[in-house]
């Protein structure tokens, strides 16, 4: 399938805003180490699970959480330390703009929907277990299979373009102000 032309629309129309808090989850482990683009993970809920797959735009917020440092295993047997985000601080606590894919990911065949939040910001440290808020604006593109990860990273590199553009507009930047 051939990457489609991005609408941009003035404003949100519906189903956009959608407005939604999670914590943070282990993934698969390939955002930072294959793809060089860091993805936060969170739970498919209804809301989340309604929408189309493919590629989505807002604003998030990461809040750190006080419970205690713990190790869970991820799917690929790497154990990942939870603390629940009490690293970050400074303008990691800003509300920050994102991209999130949501689906199958058919690059890696994964057998499992997923919702992943890439947050345009450079991290010091990982921040697994922490809560973020975020507000899903509008739509980039559908979910798309590609022949090489250069193809894939390029793909995302693109929507992280297109989404600042769109983010960089009045009348998106005043969601910035609602989580």
């Amino acid at each position: 399938m051939t990457r489609p032309e991005t609408v941009i629309l003035p404003a949100p129309e519906a189903p956009f805003p959608i407005t939604q808090k999670s914590v943070v989850i282990s993934g698969f482990g390939r955002g930072s180490s294959e793809l060089g683009i860091p993805t936060a993970n969170i739970p498919i809920n209804d809301d989340l699970n309604q929408l189309e797959t493919g590629i989505y735009y807002g604003w998030c917020k990461l809040t750190p959480c006080t419970k205690d440092d713990e190790c869970k295993t991820r799917n690929d047997g790497n154990e990942i330390l939870f603390d629940h985000g009490k690293k970050l601080a400074g303008s990691d606590l800003q509300v920050l703009p994102m991209v999130m894919s949501i689906g199958w990911n058919p690059f890696y065949d994964n057998k499992e929907k997923a919702a992943e939040v890439h947050i345009m910001h450079k991290f010091a440290d990982n921040f697994y277990g922490a809560e973020i808020a975020f507000n899903v604006l509008g739509y980039i593109r559908p979910e798309l299979n590609y022949t090489t990860k250069e193809a894939l990273i390029e793909d995302i590199n693109l929507d992280i373009k297109i989404a600042l553009e769109i983010l960089d507009k009045d009348s998106y930047k005043t969601y910035k102000d609602k989580l």
